[in-house]
């Protein structure tokens, strides 16, 4: 079989569909996937082919409505950034997915771009299948996390909205493929056309998710996180210095361009060394002086969390849906400072869990710091992450479940 993966996002948005993609190839089917351009070189480096899909996902993260989604002033940014978005960079996005999913057999996405998706899988006439990594469709779990105004209004309400935005550049786009005039928004297609919707992430975290649920169980299954576990160059030395003295605390912010990244490598040194700990540091997207490394501070541009994470006392990060994974899976305490998007959504389960704590990154201060830290490496928490991971679905199931699901609904259409 053909199938077709398309993701616009960062780094932990990508790797779930190329730990997908490989285990589809490894199968013996034919992958064709479309990432954003700085994402190319590592989804080819992994053995995926793979075409560019709208601009650079690096420079979204730095766009202010990105960095300050949660600001009240947020909507009105996004409303000016959208007409260029959804003006220029829309039309090119639906035309690469039109050719990268013709003559397959399955077309599988994310939801920020799932209007273009649907519309493109109703011209070749497929299924289209979701990928999500964290409860995005209609819920009562979440809406306590959600900052004032969103709660008053409701997910649905934001869904809405969020369909008007869209709603011309996806009009247009039907009109250039000859399709009649969409009957809804895409969300409701999605429902009503009976497309398959994974849940990449475990119960775990949404524990009354699933019942609320119920009527759409076969289409909103959960499988847990998707990882590749890819080594890095740098992992042996890691695990070099980590064995040379007690566990570190890992820190990092993902693909989050931080501010000021050297202030904040500081302020994390100063921690520590008030803490007695050491400090593994994961630079990211960002830059800092490597002559900082000593016994008690590591500084390295990445690493393999599976392999890493579990030789570590704790994990302090931005809050992305796949270090947080990685992180209970590993069984150690988590500190999420969370900057944006679903981030605090994260943050909310950790401390739910209590496995871990939260704080919002620009509220964060060495001395809150030091009382996070000490508060998180209590052995009760402690405790508490080791059972939780035990809980945690395994990347290896994660993936092959996954596989199975996109099988068998691909197949289903071939039978139909």
């Amino acid at each position: 079989m053909k199938f077709a993966l398309a993701i616009h996002g960062s780094r932990g948005d990508v790797e779930p569909f190329a730990a997908v993609g490989l285990e589809l190839q490894r199968r013996g089917h034919e992958v064709r996937m479309a990432v954003p351009p700085n994402m190319l070189s590592f989804v080819e480096s992994a053995g995926l082919d793979a075409v560019a899909y709208g601009p650079s996902s690096q420079a979204v993260n730095e766009e202010d409505f990105v960095r300050n989604f949660w600001n009240i002033s947020t909507p009105v940014k996004v409303v000016r950034a959208s007409k260029y978005y959804l003006g220029e960079v829309w039309p090119e996005m639906g035309a690469t997915l039109t050719s990268v999913a013709e003559d397959t057999d399955l077309l599988l996405t994310g939801m920020v771009q799932q209007g273009l998706a649907i519309n493109v899988a109703e011209y070749h006439r497929i299924p289209l299948a979701e990928l999500h990594c964290f409860p995005v469709r209609v819920n009562s779990q979440i809406l306590p996390i959600l900052p004032s105004p969103l709660i008053r209004s409701g997910i649905s309400a934001l869904w809405w909205a969020h369909w008007r935005m869209t709603k011309k550049a996806e009009d247009d786009q039907r009109r250039r493929l000859g399709l009649p005039g969409a009957t809804g928004p895409s969300t409701q297609r999605i429902m009503e056309r009976g497309s398959l919707e994974i849940q990449a992430y475990d119960e775990l975290f949404f524990p009354g998710l699933a019942p609320e649920w119920t009527q759409w169980n076969g289409q909103r299954p959960f499988v847990g996180a998707l990882t590749m576990k890819l080594p890095t160059d740098a992992d042996d030395e890691i695990s070099s210095w980590c064995a040379a003295g007690t566990p570190p605390i890992y820190f990092g912010f993902g693909s989050m361009p931080v501010r000021s990244f050297g202030a904040t490598v500081e302020m994390i040194s100063a921690a520590c060394a008030e803490l007695g700990e050491r400090a593994l540091i994961c630079t990211g997207a960002n830059d800092v002086d490597p002559n900082l490394n000593s016994d008690r501070i590591k500084i390295a541009g990445a690493m393999n969390h599976a392999a890493i994470f579990p030789v570590c006392r704790a994990v302090v990060h931005h809050g992305g849906a796949g270090t947080t994974a990685a992180g209970i899976r590993a069984g150690i305490p988590t500190l999420i400072l969370w900057v944006t998007a679903d981030q605090p959504i994260w943050a909310a389960q950790v401390r739910r869990l209590k496995v871990g704590s939260s704080r919002r990154f620009s509220a964060t201060t060495w001395q809150s710091l030091v009382a996070d830290l000490r508060s998180i490496l209590t052995p009760d928490y402690v405790a508490r992450a080791r059972a939780a991971a035990s809980r945690m679905t395994t990347p290896e199931v994660s993936v092959t479940t996954t596989a199975d699901l996109l099988e068998d609904a691909a197949n289903a259409k071939r039978v139909a």
